[in-house]
Parts: structure tokens; C-alpha cells; sequence
């Protein structure tokens, strides 16, 4: 007779993997179920015409320390991100580095026409503080909004707007800031002191490389889960299914679908990432662009020659460049593509009137929003009653790192309650 499994999971993003193999590791058996036909929840990659679409514009940041721990880097065969960026601003396109981690370029940065002499130092001012500030301490420290600590900073507008808005608004998917300070400072951190990559067979490489090391028949795919009881789920043509324990390890709307008044769940922030195939890239580095004119020059907030980082996103011969909204437009597909191509004319006129448009991701729940008071707390309770418990990137950071980790705490919840 077959053994039922000792614990249930919904779900097999980054979090419900974590989580199984957190189990695996102390002998408790498990069965993920999954709606969808593949793993990794948001972070999934397709091939398309031989390019890689990730589904939406996503990057691993190195430094990440719960990534560090449970996956293999080297296996993963990461490319980065040069350690800088470059900046539209008064038509025209001006490099913004690190001269941290490139001194040479400190007099290009210096002249670019993104804020004032003073904001650059003020950046460095900033950089100096958060390296040395452990990430136990920016979490337990001071929490206002981005925008308000930019303020306090001394930045001025030009700074905030041609460059904070874009890049960490890019990151947050929160072009007006009010993401919490804490989140702002942490991830800063990482990217001054770490790269910014991606895997050699796009970022879906990372949930595949967690669900390879599960056991055989641990995953069911193509499996809705209907509802959550105590000990039983229900599945369609009336199929249950009991355990010893239940983790809803899905994303936060699904999450509150299923757990009702059992959660609270942060309202969601909408991205959509639109990809197109050129041939010869009009520039050669692997270099994020920022559109430092906000929506007064179009509706792109950031974009980049994606296969300039890592050429396998791309067919010999030929480039795939990513473009990101921090929107969810109205328009359909046609009339929103149409709508992106005049401004990548505007930017790069000689080139992107030949570009052949692949693919849109519109993503009503791109992350869970970060502000005060959605993150009042950064580590959500995963353990919901005995049996009952969550886990995602809504109970941690709004980040891969926080979606591993809280994988991890809901498996530690978990097995403190079924182990001696």
C-alpha cells in the first residue's frame, strides 16, 4: 500500500522547493503539487525562436546569503552585469559607473549630467555607510520611505529622479519610492558589493537546478489545488488528498485564494517585460539602461541588450533585447508594442525601426508591495496553526533570497512540530 506523503505542498516556486528540500534533508516525505506545467512560479524561462525569455526582467544578486547557501553558482554558469549603468537623459545616453569597483570610470561619472557634484558624493557618502552596516542592523534600524530617506540624505531632485527612480524603482517596481527604507538600504548593499547575474540558461536554470536534486514522484504538475483544510486538500473531479501537514507555498493572491482569513497579503506590484531580436547590438557592454526622463520620454523604465551579459539568451548572430514598463497598460499587444517602438526609435534611431518584436509578459502580481506598513515586519509568521503553514516572498523580502529563506522557515516550522 502506498504511503501518504508526510506533508503537502502547494506550490513549486522558489519557496515550495526550499522548503521540500529543507525536508528532504531531515527524512520527511513530501508531495509539491503544481497548477501550472513547470517549476519555479514567476521565475520560469522560455525558449522562444531559439532566445530565452525570462518571464519578466529578473536578475540574481550574488550576495543574496540564503542563494549563497542552497544553490550551486558554478552549475548555474552565471554572467554578469557590468557594475554600472547607462542613463537617457537630454537625448542622450551617459554612463553612470561605480568607481568603487571600476576606478576608471570616476571622470566619466563625475561629468555625466545625472545630478550634482554633490549627489556623487553623496552616493559614495552612502555606499561607505550601508558596506559597513551589517544587514541585521538595516533591518532593526530607522524605517521611513526611499524617497524620504533619499531626502534626508541630501539628494536633490535631478539625482532622485534622473537615476534612484528608475534603477531602485526598477528593482521595486515602485517608480514613486515609497518602498521601505530598510529594503532601499539592503539591497544597495548588494549591489555594491556583489554582481548582478544571470544564469547561462536564463533564470528558470535556478528553480530547475533546486527541483533536480528532489526525490522521483515528489512532484505532481498540471495539479490545481482547490482548497485547504485542516489535513486535507481538495483537488478537481472531487480527488482529496491528507497529510500530516499542509504548506501553501504559492504567491501572495493565490495564497489568499486559498488560506482566506487565515492571511493577510500585501497589495501587488504590476511589471510588464516586452522582448524583441535584433542583430547587431548598437552597443557592445552589458550595461542596464535607465530612462532618467521618466514618462515624459515614453513608457520604458529600463531595458538592456540582455544577451550582451550572457550571448545563450540569444541565437548565434543575433541580440535579444528586454524592455521593461512599470505598468500593466490597457492597450493589447499591437497597440502597446507600437506604442514602445516610438521611444526605442527615439533612443536608438538608426537600429530599432529593423527590430523584429518576440513576445509581452503583463504581470498583474510582479512582487508584493514593500512600503510601510506592508513590511512593518520582514519576517512574516510562516506557521499558520498546528498542520497549517505559508511560505513566499509576501512572508520575507520581495526577492528570490526572500522566497529561499522563507522556504526554509516554513520547513523549520514544519519539522519542529513533526520531529522529537
Amino acid at each position: 500500500m502506498k504511503r501518504n506523503p508526510d506533508v503537502l505542498i502547494v506550490g513549486a516556486g522558489l519557496a515550495g522547493l526550499a522548503c521540500a528540500l529543507k525536508l528532504m534533508e531531515k527524512g520527511i516525505t513530501f508531495l509539491i503539487l503544481e497548477a501550472s506545467n513547470g517549476v519555479g512560479g514567476r521565475v520560469r524561462t522560455d525558449v522562444f525562436e531559439d532566445f530565452r525569455l525570462d518571464r519578466g526582467f529578473q536578475v540574481l544578486l550574488t550576495g543574496y546569503p540564503e542563494a549563497k547557501r542552497v544553490l550551486d553558482y558554478g552549475a548555474l554558469k552565471l554572467h554578469s552585469f557590468y557594475p554600472g549603468c547607462l542613463i537617457r537623459v537630454g537625448d542622450s545616453f551617459h554612463k553612470f559607473g561605480d568607481p568603487f569597483r571600476n576606478p576608471l570610470d570616476i571622470f566619466m561619472t563625475m561629468l555625466a549630467p545625472i545630478g550634482t557634484w554633490e549627489d556623487k558624493f553623496a552616493i559614495a557618502k552612502l555606499r561607505k555607510r550601508l558596506v559597513s552596516t551589517p544587514f541585521g542592523d538595516i533591518m532593526r534600524g530607522p524605517e521611513t520611505s526611499t524617497i524620504e530617506l533619499l531626502r534626508s540624505e541630501g539628494f536633490t531632485d535631478a539625482i532622485i529622479n534622473q537615476f534612484f527612480r528608475p534603477f531602485f524603482g526598477g528593482i521595486s517596481f515602485d517608480e514613486s519610492l515609497v518602498t521601505s527604507s530598510r529594503i532601499f538600504e539592503s539591497v544597495f548593499k548588494l549591489f555594491a558589493q556583489n554582481d548582478t547575474a544571470i544564469p547561462q540558461d536564463g533564470m528558470g536554470a535556478i528553480p530547475n537546478q533546486l527541483a533536480k536534486r528532489l526525490p522521483p514522484n515528489s512532484l505532481r504538475m498540471n495539479t490545481k489545488v482547490l482548497s485547504v483544510q485542516d489535513g486535507i486538500m481538495n483537488l478537481p473531479h472531487g480527488e482529496t488528498l491528507g497529510a500530516q501537514a499542509i504548506v501553501v507555498a504559492t504567491d501572495g493572491p493565490e495564497a489568499a485564494k486559498l488560506l482566506g482569513d487565515d492571511i493577510t497579503i500585501s497589495p501587488s506590484r504590476v511589471v510588464t517585460c516586452m522582448y524583441y531580436a535584433a542583430g547587431k547590438p548598437p552597443l557592445d557592454e552589458p550595461l542596464l539602461i535607465l530612462n532618467g526622463e521618466g514618462k515624459k520620454d515614453g513608457p520604458i523604465n529600463n531595458m538592456c541588450f540582455i544577451s550582451n551579459v550572457c550571448p545563450s539568451y540569444a541565437p548565434a548572430g543575433h541580440t535579444l533585447v528586454s524592455v521593461t514598463l512599470l505598468s500593466y497598460p490597457e492597450e493589447d499587444e499591437m497597440e502597446l508594442e507600437a506604442i514602445v517602438r516610438v521611444q526605442l526609435k527615439e533612443w536608438f534611431p538608426d537600429e530599432a525601426y529593423k527590430w523584429r518584436y518576440l513576445k509581452t509578459y503583463k504581470l498583474a502580481h510582479g512582487l508584493p508591495d514593500q512600503s510601510i506598513p506592508h513590511i512593518s515586519e520582514i519576517e512574516r509568521p510562516v506557521r499558520l496553526r498546528k498542520g497549517l503553514y505559508v511560505c513566499g516572498d509576501h512572508r520575507d523580502t520581495a526577492s528570490i533570497d526572500g522566497a529561499l529563506y522563507s522556504g526554509r522557515r516554513a520547513a523549520e516550522a514544519v519539522l519542529s512540530e513533526l520531529t522529537p
